[in-house]
């Protein structure tokens, strides 16, 4: 009998579609690779099921007034305390699409992680401005490395 697939859990919000086309582009990178379920979930409708369901996780959101969005917030908020002892170390890495530089959103991002605790496995990525066909690569990239850390055993 085989192993269920693993399961790689990507959340995302966006407001004007710049993280939305960044996780679209996780996505396809993430569904190279055989053996991982790869889903795709809108912060406000992600919740606590989908976050234990998860073997890693890819965590994208815009900068908002140098912070992370109100939907990632509330996603993290949600999950928090009822997963507390159920995800320490789990894989997870981050996207950004940023209007400034990025760190703010992604420095509240990696103090929360740091309590549930994940485990970072892969570097941040920042869109600063434009989401460009580079950033797209680099998400499509991210997507894949994380799948295929899954589905190697890596992670």
């Amino acid at each position: 009998m085989s192993d269920p697939p693993k399961r790689l859990l990507i959340v995302y919000h966006s407001q004007t579609g710049h993280t939305h086309a960044m996780a679209k582009a996780v996505l396809r990178g993430a569904r190279r690779v055989q053996g991982v379920e790869t889903h795709l979930k809108m912060a406000l409708r992600a919740g606590l099921e989908d976050l234990l369901g998860a073997q890693a996780l890819l965590l994208g959101t815009p900068e908002n007034f140098g912070y992370m969005s109100g939907a990632m917030k509330n996603f993290l908020d949600r999950t928090y305390y009822p997963a507390q002892g159920q995800v320490n170390g789990l894989p997870y890495a981050v996207f950004i699409s940023a209007g400034n530089d990025g760190t703010g959103a992604l420095n509240s991002i990696e103090r929360i992680a740091r309590g549930y605790p994940f485990k970072p496995v892969c570097d941040p990525i920042i869109a600063r401005g434009d989401v460009t066909t580079g950033i797209l690569q680099q998400c499509e990239e991210l997507g894949e490395t994380m799948a295929s850390g899954l589905a190697w055993g890596i992670f």
